[in-house]
């Protein structure tokens, strides 16, 4: 082999090495950025009360996209407590910090509980649904329904202004969150002892209530 041959050999060589690095860079990049994030945002049902950590249905949701959605990642902005007031004051954050590209809204349920007002129920969850959408993100909506005893004018108005949002908004929509759980022949066999919030028991059924609707906005 000449001087010339062996100039061209390691020159092709080096650039070799530096395509395959170049490439092992690449992936490196691609593997650690997430190709979507969905954000939750929600309240006690959402934030494992009760719970050990761990076995809510927000982790079960991290790990099923895990294995059918890879480069999905999970935020759990979810509070106990936590109203579509307090949610629509710390969306804003949210959405920046984060850069969401789907949002799950799960709030409204504590809003009825404190005898707020139905109208401004309506109106934070249609701000938080505008203005994720206009940071680029899809939005799923998980409807909830109130006990009988609260009025049956009010439950009906209640479980119904989610859809009405969902329409107005083109969000997606879970009818009814805690389907399987709340409405079965037992009706407290899933539930804490508070009988409100659900056991682990009920995390994959919560879970499963979600999944087929935010498999379509994925």
């Amino acid at each position: 082999m000449t001087g010339s041959d062996m100039d061209v050999f390691f020159q092709s060589r080096r650039y070799c090495i530096a395509a395959l690095l170049l490439a092992g860079l690449l992936g490196l990049s691609q593997a650690q950025t997430p190709q979507r994030t969905v954000l939750v945002v929600g309240d006690s049902l959402s934030a494992e009360y009760g719970l050990a950590r761990g076995t809510g249905w927000v982790t079960l949701l991290e790990q099923r996209l895990a294995k059918e959605k890879p480069g999905t990642r999970v935020v759990n902005a979810s509070i106990s407590g936590e109203t579509t007031f307090g949610g629509r004051s710390r969306l804003a954050a949210l959405l920046a910090q984060h850069q969401p590209t789907h949002v799950i809204l799960e709030l409204g349920g504590n809003d009825a509980l404190r005898g707020l007002s139905l109208d401004a129920t309506r109106a934070n969850l249609e701000w938080m649904t505008q203005q994720s959408r206009k940071a680029g993100a899809r939005v799923l909506l998980l409807g909830m329904q109130m006990p009988p005893n609260y009025g049956a004018d009010y439950a009906k108005r209640f479980e119904g202004l989610y859809a009405q949002v969902a329409r107005a908004e083109k969000a997606g929509l879970v009818p009814f969150f805690l389907k399987g759980v709340a409405d079965g022949p037992d009706p407290t066999r899933l539930f804490q002892p508070d009988r409100i919030h659900p056991t682990a028991e009920a995390q994959p059924l919560m879970l499963g209530n979600v999944w087929p609707e935010l498999k379509k906005l994925l």
